[in-house]
């Protein structure tokens, strides 16, 4: 399990009073199938210096370097699937106008947004529109040389419904690696075979009060039965893309901000090169120690949530810089991180004696690449290694222009309008719903996952395909929880005492509700994310009923029943449609304590059957009549349940001598070109990379 995690956006921002202000940028653009492309600015650039500027650049390259050890991560077919349908995209001769050829050119810009031919979120196969007589027909039209490997193999993986119909498949009691597409496991390895594979590994660590992050950079295969890793890194598996990111790294160390800057980045190299893994934890504590430096990054094998067993990672890239000034509100929460550890409602077993090391801040997104691209987080919390944080502490992020996008694309929708319950409530939601947003965010990635302490003994990967949805859970419950504490007034992040309840209102609508219009009639609940907040909510409703009180005797000796409390929460219907009603909101925050409280607890204990029984329960199973109506309310609103960005274009100024003497930003740059031009120029791997 990875806790390394997102703090996902709302399934749509809602618009409020901070989004009100125009300008001549364009946030919202190419829309297809159920996508939003969105472009995010990046605020602040032009006032860094060259040196940070050029740094950031060289960063930036990194970032984009490993775009094709992702696609390859989420299946064995995907690389050369791109390639068949670029091909095709660039070189048909055919109608453009057609509705076939239309069709082809949703799919393929379905596949650039999920890296691959399975859905983003709900890792299920896309399903094309257009004919395999079509595509048979558009190939005849490619240019001699362009595809260098036979198409049929790939008919069937497109085409066939059976064929590899989910990346990551979470169904309770499968095989979870024979029935996922995803290619962090060889043909032919069992989920048995490869949990027996690291659990011999981690029995024989030689320092187990420091275990390192087992399988985290390779491939586990099968080969003449017997079952070995392949490790990515130089000179070995995904070694030429690796030597790519390698060679901007190098130029970025020539530009750092400090020693301790070089550094990190000479570790990182190092665990590139060696694929050891006690050296990438030797990265991330010379990282995490990093916190003067303006310019920051993320760079390597980082998500685990497309291994369906919550243990290898997928590759992404970052480059950001801080933003001074929004930092000052996440500084008081790093701040006070011992106080809101010590006044948490879970057993005082499970809580941290000292919290160590952990900072919080507000940064720029300079670009996106990897797994962090097209759709992104809105905050990070980093390292993953239990007790890297523990002795070291942790970086969290929020991203502060990637918020400000979705909130300025999302002004007046009609969303609100829709599923909020009255004209108070929506009042109440644009009033403070941006910055309870954003609070939540940083409480989450800040705060909450760097609460809490495992046992002494359990294995951070004992809540197998559940952990990482327990850890998402656990730190929106805190931040639920503590969003409502009158220390955040105190502090200055909330306005006042009530303004809280807009988070409330907006979480619970979306577990119990709107989350839905991402998931396919008849299908369950499988992403981590979507699985966290429905647990929560669902947790919640189950148990917002409050005890009645106990009946009272009127003078004549007549016993008087009393009328019981309406619950916290409940679904209602008004006019045929279904809202949320909440009735009291401090009972809402002791429920949230409560579950904080339990959740923490099968995290600490490493409770698998706990956390399978609370997912399963309550996080997975979707009402279908419930479900309908969300869909048939969303549709009318017209709009896309899915936001992604396309990344500014670097130009890179320079001197007769060839030296670097400024570096503008374009924002004009189409989706499609865009891809286009990063399947040229960071190609790194062949099309077929078994």
């Amino acid at each position: 399990m990875n806790i390394r995690t997102y703090a996902i956006a709302m399934l749509l921002t809602v618009n409020s009073a901070a989004a009100t202000a125009q300008d001549n940028f364009s946030y919202n653009d190419e829309r297809f199938a159920d996508i939003q492309m969105l472009r995010y600015q990046v605020h602040g650039f032009d006032k860094l210096s060259l040196r940070q500027k050029t740094l950031v650049y060289y960063l930036s390259e990194a970032a984009l370097c490993g775009r094709d050890i992702l696609w390859d991560q989420n299946g064995r077919y995907n690389l050369r699937i791109r390639t068949m349908l670029e091909a095709v995209y660039t070189d048909y001769a055919g109608d453009r106008t057609s509705d076939e050829f239309k069709a082809f050119s949703t799919y393929l810009r379905q596949c650039w947004f999920g890296n691959g031919i399975h859905h983003h979120y709900s890792s299920d196969k896309f399903k094309p529109a257009f004919s395999e007589k079509f595509l048979r027909r558009a190939l005849r039209d490619v240019k001699p040389g362009k595809i260098r490997f036979d198409v049929e193999e790939l008919m069937p993986v497109i085409f066939d419904p059976t064929v590899m119909p989910k990346r990551t498949n979470q169904a309770d009691g499968q095989d979870l690696i024979l029935t996922s597409a995803a290619n962090y496991y060889g043909p032919g390895v069992t989920q048995k075979e490869a949990e027996d594979f690291y659990l011999a590994m981690k029995q024989a660590d030689t320092d187990p009060a420091h275990p390192i992050m087992f399988g985290m950079n390779s491939r586990l295969v099968k080969e003449n039965g017997t079952v070995r890793e392949r490790v990515w890194r130089s000179g070995g598996l995904y070694g030429a893309a690796i030597d790519r990111v390698i060679y901007w790294l190098q130029k970025a160390r020539t530009v750092a901000e400090s020693d301790k800057q070089a550094a990190v980045i000479d570790k990182l190299i190092e665990f590139y090169r060696t694929g050891d893994l006690r050296t990438f934890d030797a990265y991330t504590i010379l990282w995490v120690e990093d916190t003067e430096s303006m310019v920051d990054f993320t760079n390597g094998f980082t998500e685990s949530y497309g291994d369906p067993l919550g243990m290898k990672a997928s590759w992404e890239g970052f480059a950001n810089f801080k933003d001074m000034e929004a930092t000052r509100r996440t500084e008081k929460l790093s701040a006070n991180a011992q106080w809101f550890e010590d006044n948490s409602p879970v057993d005082a077993r499970f809580k941290k004696e000292n919290c160590r090391g952990i900072t919080a801040k507000v940064i720029v997104a300079a670009i996106l690449g990897g797994d962090l691209y097209p759709s992104t987080a809105i905050g990070i919390n980093l390292p993953n290694s239990n007790w890297v944080r523990a002795e070291h502490g942790s970086k969290s992020v929020t991203i502060g222009n990637l918020t400000d996008a979705y909130n300025k694309a999302a002004h007046g929708n009609g969303f609100l309008d829709e599923f909020a319950i009255d004209e108070p409530t929506r009042t109440l939601i644009d009033r403070y719903g941006d910055v309870c947003d954003d609070l939540h965010t940083d409480l989450h990635e800040c705060l909450g996952h760097g609460s809490g302490q495992l046992l002494p003994g359990v294995d951070a990967d004992s809540l197998k395909a559940y952990g990482s949805t327990i850890e998402e859970g656990r730190a929106d419950l805190f931040g639920l929880y503590y969003i409502a504490d009158p220390k955040l007034v105190e502090l200055g992040l909330t306005p006042n005492a009530d303004a809280y309840k807009s988070q409330y209102y907006t979480y619970l609508m979306n577990g119990l509700m709107t989350q839905l219009v991402r998931i396919e009639p008849g299908a369950d609940i499988e992403e981590a994310h979507m699985r966290n907040r429905a647990f929560v909510a669902h947790w919640v409703l189950a148990h917002a009923q409050q005890t009645m009180t106990a009946p009272a005797s009127g003078a004549d000796g007549h016993v008087a029943m009393p009328m019981p409390p309406p619950p916290a929460v409940e679904l209602v219907k008004r006019d045929g449609k279904t809202y949320v009603r909440i009735n009291d909101y401090e009972r809402l925050r002791t429920l949230f304590g409560q579950l904080l409280a339990e959740v923490q607890r099968i995290k600490s204990e490493g409770d698998f059957e706990a956390a399978r029984q609370l997912v399963e329960t309550y996080g997975v199973k979707v009402d279908p009549e419930l479900h309908n109506e969300v869909l048939q309310r969303y549709k009318r609103l017209n709009l896309a349940p899915y936001k992604g960005f396309i990344n500014p274009v670097y130009e890179v100024q320079r001197d007769a001598s060839g030296n670097i003497t400024d570096i503008r930003l374009r924002y004009d740059e189409p989706y499609d070109r865009q891809m286009l031009r990063y399947s040229r120029d960071y190609a790194t791997l062949p099309p077929v990379n078994d």
